[in-house]
């Protein structure tokens, strides 16, 4: 009988059924559900004559600075390494000496430390501790575990600090009483109460309970069971709002400069405000007349074209841009933020103008991660400021954000005849379904009804007849 043709053992399939059920049961996303099978699966070939509960931390120890110095294995690859070791011996083979692995100490820059040869200077270093964030000031062991647990499948900084915000706000909630105590019944009671006492919408109520779940089962490591019933908002079917070419016009026109720029590229290539804000100089290729949006989304990059009418501004953009990356660099200023696996790729790339944010801020910041102060790119709330307050000086009744310029770009593009998929990859939608929304405006008025008051004036005149 051939190799391949060899039947399953059915205790290896029940293994890796058991492992990944268990994977699903701390949050770890489908898609990566694939990887954490290999990196199991790496850490068994690495020594294929021992047994998995044999394992001792020295050994496990060996194979994590085995896998940190293997220079093909990305950080994120290294970070997924370690949960999955973590999840298989802690978790699922409960040996006795996982619980107390320093499991944290192997995050964060630990790939360079044990490179160095210097594993115990590896770890996660905890910021500054606001007076609000309740987890670092009564709990920093838990608060420096959500700090390792965020991180790891690279969730982004604004994630982080959500989650943050939900976490506390819960511990508040609930006031003295330590997380560990919570359990299905307290979170309940939360999400309830943002219900019925604050009134949050439905997104809004979801976002607090996805912090929780993640919290419980990634930081306290008890995944949650049934939370049973709660009040849950209604979730209203909302239309967007257009603006007319003329309204698009009239707010263009009361913003200038680099903000201005920024408006009228929203609005030409259908951007979110954070993918504007973060657009980087090499996104643009002038040869060829389009926009590279960059891990928008999803995590999913996608081409727009550039507006002819903002190609020499964009030009001269650049070129300002230049002049002030040339100014920081003799300042002694840090390049500017790359993503982690590629700025060890790429060592000398924070420094090249390529990578330099388009639309960079007035003053330089500090990085929340690394600490490194360097010139970040504009905040969006500056645009989403300017744009709302143009469209007060333009006398623009309707409800106008920064968003509001996308949901008019998808529209004008399908009243002019372009056809729904092309807007769909336009816009990045995943399914079609979304982009259909924008085609409420097509007709006129409601779905091109008539009102039957405009037929009055032209209507036969009844007399009564006595």
């Amino acid at each position: 009988m051939d190799s391949s043709d060899k039947i399953p053992d059915p205790r290896v399939q029940q293994f890796w059924k058991n492992y990944l059920a268990l994977a699903k049961q701390f949050r770890v996303h489908e898609h990566a559900l694939p990887w954490y099978r290999k990196h199991v699966q790496a850490l068994i070939d690495w020594r294929p004559n021992l047994k998995l509960r044999s394992y001792s931390a020295k050994d496990v120890q060996d194979w994590l600075t085995y896998s940190a110095r293997n220079p093909k294995l990305a950080e994120w690859m290294m970070r997924q390494r370690l949960d999955a070791a973590r999840l298989l011996f802690a978790y699922l083979l409960k040996v006795p000496w996982a619980r107390d692995f320093p499991w944290d100490r192997w995050l964060g820059s630990q790939s360079q430390a044990v490179a160095a040869g210097s594993p115990d200077k590896a770890g996660i270093d905890l910021p500054p501790i606001a007076p609000g964030n309740r987890l670092g000031k009564d709990y920093p062991e838990l608060y420096r575990r959500f700090l390792s647990a965020v991180r790891l499948p690279d969730y982004s900084i604004n994630t982080e600090r959500s989650y943050l915000t939900w976490i506390n706000r819960f511990l508040l909630f609930h006031g003295g009483t330590h997380p560990r105590d919570c359990t299905e019944p307290e979170i309940a009671a939360f999400l309830e109460h943002l219900a019925l006492r604050r009134k949050v919408a439905a997104s809004t109520q979801g976002l607090a309970l996805n912090a929780l779940v993640f919290f419980f089962a990634r930081v306290l490591e008890r995944p949650l069971g049934d939370i049973g019933p709660f009040k849950r908002p209604t979730k209203p079917r909302r239309l967007p709002t257009v603006l007319s070419p003329n309204e698009i016009s009239a707010l263009c026109a009361d913003i200038e400069g680099m903000k201005g720029l920024m408006v009228r590229l929203m609005y030409g290539c259908g951007l979110r405000v954070t993918e504007c804000v973060r657009l980087r100089v090499q996104d643009l290729d002038f040869d060829y007349r389009q926009i590279t949006i960059r891990l928008s989304k999803g995590k999913k990059d996608r081409v727009v074209p550039m507006p002819a009418t903002l190609t020499e501004r964009l030009r001269r953009q650049i070129g300002w841009r230049s002049h002030l990356h040339e100014k920081d660099r003799e300042a002694g200023i840090a390049g500017v933020y790359i993503p982690t696996a590629l700025a060890r790729k790429y060592p000398k790339a924070e420094n090249d103008l390529g990578w330099q944010y388009l639309f960079p801020s007035n003053q330089v910041s500090q990085d929340p991660r690394s600490g490194k102060t360097r010139r970040h790119h504009v905040h969006h709330s500056i645009i989403q400021k300017c744009v709302r307050t143009a469209a007060r000086t333009a006398g623009i009744t309707k409800r106008v954000t920064s968003h509001t310029l996308r949901h008019s770009f998808a529209t004008h593009l399908i009243a002019s005849g372009t056809d729904i998929r092309t807007v769909q990859d336009l816009l990045g939608h995943a399914d079609v379904s979304t982009t259909m929304i924008y085609t409420h405006v097509l007709g006129r008025g409601g779905h091109g009804v008539r009102s039957p008051l405009d037929t009055l004036n032209t209507a036969p005149t009844f007399t009564r007849e006595t």
